[in-house]
């Protein structure tokens, strides 16, 4: 007997569901941070970040490789293979026994969020007509940095209640709902878009560079005495990455495909969403630690306290696409220039004595509103010159990037202010470092073409 065809409405749902556990794990290891230091009392603070870089270094790897995966074998298999893997990876997390196993456990969800999200974005597309794909994926998008959002609020109350371990296990009922959702849903039978194999040389080179220049990031925080170790794991890294640029130069099916740097403002959108990646994930570590270490705050409270910041970007994003006197470029200046703005008035008027309602909240709001301009505009500025065909690959790619720099935005994190008992001057340190990262964000944006010779620019 044939099943009925399920609603766009229902498959919408389950798409977002996933997304919103993938986007929210992202975040949500944020608050763990502190409990794994409890935890774990005899790991270096270096060794528990891995727990947050294992994570965005495969998810950022994998992202291009799985949308072609999702061509190649349909969305919806992929999407089911995603939701199995990230949710046994979660039950696995739970009953890890050290840093390392929890680390790798946390690589295995990253490969299973990597395979959900664009599978997730393809079911969306191919349910909705073509009338309809602009306000889903607007909403698909509204939802997963929702999620994000709350990721550190929902992850403090879940260690609350039940430890770090409750945190990665409260995933799997949830994931599991979701794969059996869409291993309920037949709409897609016998999907195949396009043929082909993945470049399994090119993911492999691109995850030990990553993961080599980021040993060596962390390591610069134990001083002279590990100078030579970090020195050759940066130097090795450095040396990965270049043969991994060999190896992709000509390589269409490259999870990084080189050759959309050959166009000068996708370079440059390209430079700019790495910086802007460093101080982001900085930002969003920073703000946390700062709440538990420097005023007190119970995690649970703190988890609430930061949200108002990511909560600001959605209607952001909203109003700044109905701003048509302003470029895409003018906004990436406006929205750097705001946030390094709000960096510096922190630093500038901390204190130890908590000044929430009086201090943090107004810069959060302002400093949200500075993210809504600028992330999107630096996608836009990325794709604007390429042809429609690339809108694709070059949107994951420029995720991509920007995911990379968040993994060595959260090693200067672990660096400056990662271990127990850092001081309020660490962290004013870090504000300024903010501000200057995102000051060059928009030195960089000066740069772009100007509107006028600039298709799409506005």
């Amino acid at each position: 007997m044939n099943q009925p065809t399920p609603s766009p409405l229902g498959t919408f749902v389950v798409a977002c569901g996933g997304v919103m556990l993938v986007s929210l794990d992202a975040t949500l290891a944020v608050p763990i941070f502190p409990a794994l230091r409890d935890a774990f009392a005899g790991s270096s603070v270096q060794a528990l970040s891995w727990v947050l870089n294992a994570y965005t270094i495969v998810y950022a790897a994998l992202l291009a490789p799985a949308g072609r995966l999702s061509d190649l074998y349909g969305a919806r298999r992929c999407f089911l293979a995603g939701a199995l893997l990230f949710t046994l990876a979660s039950a696995l997390c739970a009953v890890a026994f050290d840093p390392v196993s929890l680390s790798l456990f946390r690589a295995l969800q990253a490969a299973g969020g990597a395979l959900m999200t664009p599978s997730a974005l393809s079911l969306v597309l191919a349910t909705f007509p073509s009338e309809r794909r602009a306000a889903m994926v607007g909403a698909f998008s509204a939802a997963g940095a929702l999620a994000a959002a709350l990721g550190p609020s929902i992850g403090a109350a879940l260690i609350e209640i039940g430890g770090w371990r409750f945190a990665f296990l409260a995933n799997v009922p949830f994931g599991a709902a979701v794969a059996w959702s869409v291993f309920r849903r037949r709409e897609e039978a016998k999907e195949r878009g396009t043929t082909g194999a993945l470049d399994l040389v090119g993911i492999a080179l691109l995850i030990g560079g990553m993961a080599l220049l980021t040993g060596g990031v962390i390591r610069v925080e134990e001083g002279a005495e590990a100078a030579l170790g970090t020195v050759l794991l940066i130097v090795m890294g450095l040396v990965v990455m270049l043969a991994y640029g060999r190896h992709a130069r000509k390589r269409p099916d490259a999870p990084v495909d080189l050759q959309l740097f050959a166009i000068p403002d996708y370079l440059r959108a390209s430079i700019a969403t790495f910086v802007f990646g460093v101080g982001f994930s900085l930002l969003f570590l920073h703000s946390f630690l700062f709440l538990v270490e420097i005023w007190r705050f119970p995690p649970p409270l703190a988890g609430l306290a930061v949200i108002p910041g990511p909560l600001m970007v959605i209607p952001t994003v909203v109003l700044a696409g109905r701003l048509s006197a302003l470029s895409q470029r003018q906004r990436a200046i406006a929205g750097a220039a705001l946030l390094a703005a709000t960096q510096v008035w922190m630093a500038l008027l901390v204190e130890e004595t908590p000044r929430y309602w009086a201090l943090l909240f107004p810069i959060q709001l302002l400093g949200g509103m500075a993210v809504g301009l600028v992330l999107p505009a630096l996608t836009a500025l990325a794709v604007a010159h390429l042809p429609a065909e690339r809108f694709g690959v070059g949107g994951a790619v420029n995720n991509a990037v920007r995911q990379f720099g968040g993994v060595i935005g959260t090693a200067i994190a672990v660096i400056l202010i990662g271990k127990s008992g850092a001081g309020l001057a660490a962290f004013q340190a870090s504000w300024v470092l903010m501000a200057a990262i995102s000051a060059s964000v928009a030195l960089i944006s000066l740069r772009f073409m100007q509107p006028g010779r600039t298709a799409g620019a506005t």
